[in-house]
């Protein structure tokens, strides 16, 4: 069984993650649904939809399902799921391990707004005992 921490598929590339973020919006869609909405903010054709439609599937990422003459995909990996993985891989990667670390670059280099600093705080306050 998959764990949310080591998922069974291979890495989603950026471009993939924009149509599973279509599908995780609104599962049960066409190419042509994800289409209507991807192709037109990043400049991508109906044809560059399928392609990553297909890779997600290869990848076990997505199911296809026949409806038709067409197919209806939809995500077999949860959203939470994906986010947990890649933001443990990245606080792995770039911070060795340490998410403090990470919260202690973001706030050095003035990317935390105010606002983020009392989100922040708030959460630590929910998480201690």
């Amino acid at each position: 069984m998959n764990t949310p921490e080591e998922p069974a598929h291979d890495r989603i590339t950026d471009a993939e993650h924009a149509v599973m973020e279509a599908l995780w919006d609104r599962p049960r869609q066409t190419a042509a649904e994800v289409c209507e909405t991807v192709c037109t903010p990043r400049g991508w054709s109906l044809a560059t939809v399928k392609t990553l439609l297909s890779r997600l599937v290869q990848k076990g990422a997505l199911a296809a399902e026949p409806d038709g003459r067409r197919f209806l995909y939809t995500p077999l990996i949860a959203r939470d799921a994906y986010v947990g993985g890649e933001s443990r891989r990245l606080v792995d990667r770039l911070f060795g391990g340490n998410a403090a670390s990470l919260v202690a670059h973001l706030a050095e280099t003035e990317a935390l707004s105010a606002d983020d600093l009392d989100a922040i705080e708030t959460l630590l306050k929910e998480l201690r005992p």
